[in-house]
């Protein structure tokens, strides 16, 4: 994508509602007022949130919250270029359960409050393979930690990758795990009992990858 595209999709999403750019500054200095007021300020609802690490072009968000209008979902990335689609997308369609939170997900405690979140959704992920690259794994002890603080009491965590280092990356970490692995395959698509939002549903770049012959990941857990 050219600069000067990139550039007129930055200034589109700041025109968007369904788009939220805090600042660091914001964020460090707990000056983020959305933080704990997700559903009454940004959804004007008490519906249950559900996040999506790593959105991309928000596919995945816009088409849980088309398949499931009775929860809020919110598309985090930290390209804004590539989120544009989904707003855009989402605005077009007139969906009001979906929105973007452009942020490194890193911060996402201090951007939600404990107990804040319903589910989490982590869509095929850099699986960061490198010994070193381990602190930026999106499934790692620290960025656990992160998900049950503001996940609700029993709150769901979804992870869908290509990757099978990093499904059973994750599988290990969550053995003998205050948590309970509700579902676990190396095949999804070659299970007959896979969940509904998770064969119904694909990325752009998933088509690629089962149209190259990739077996596709899933696994759901929940924090006791």
């Amino acid at each position: 994508m050219g600069s000067k595209n990139k550039l007129k999709r930055f200034r589109e999403n700041e025109t968007f509602e369904n788009v939220i750019q805090p600042t660091r500054e914001e964020v460090f200095e707990d000056a983020f007022g959305l933080k704990g007021n997700w559903g009454a300020q940004f959804f004007k609802n008490d519906q249950p949130i559900v996040l999506e690490l790593g959105c991309g072009k928000g596919e995945y968000s816009v088409n849980l919250a088309k398949a499931y209008p009775e929860k809020n979902f919110l598309g985090i990335d930290i390209k804004g270029a590539r989120m544009w689609r989904g707003a855009k997308t989402a605005l077009e369609d007139n969906l009001k359960n979906v929105g973007f939170l452009r942020t490194q997900i890193e911060l996402i405690d201090h951007l939600f409050a404990e107990n804040e979140v319903s589910e989490i959704w982590i869509t095929f992920p850099d699986p960061q393979i490198k010994y070193k690259r381990t602190k930026h794994r999106l499934t790692n002890p620290e960025f656990l930690s992160k998900y049950k603080h503001i996940l609700k009491p029993e709150g769901a965590v979804h992870l869908k990758t290509d990757s099978e280092f990093m499904h059973g990356y994750t599988l290990g970490l969550l053995q003998g795990k205050e948590l309970d692995i509700e579902y676990a395959h190396h095949d999804v698509y070659g299970n007959p009992h896979a969940p509904k939002e998770v064969t119904s549903i694909q990325t752009f770049y998933e088509q690629q990858y089962l149209e190259e012959g990739k077996k596709i990941t899933y696994l759901r857990f929940r924090f006791k």
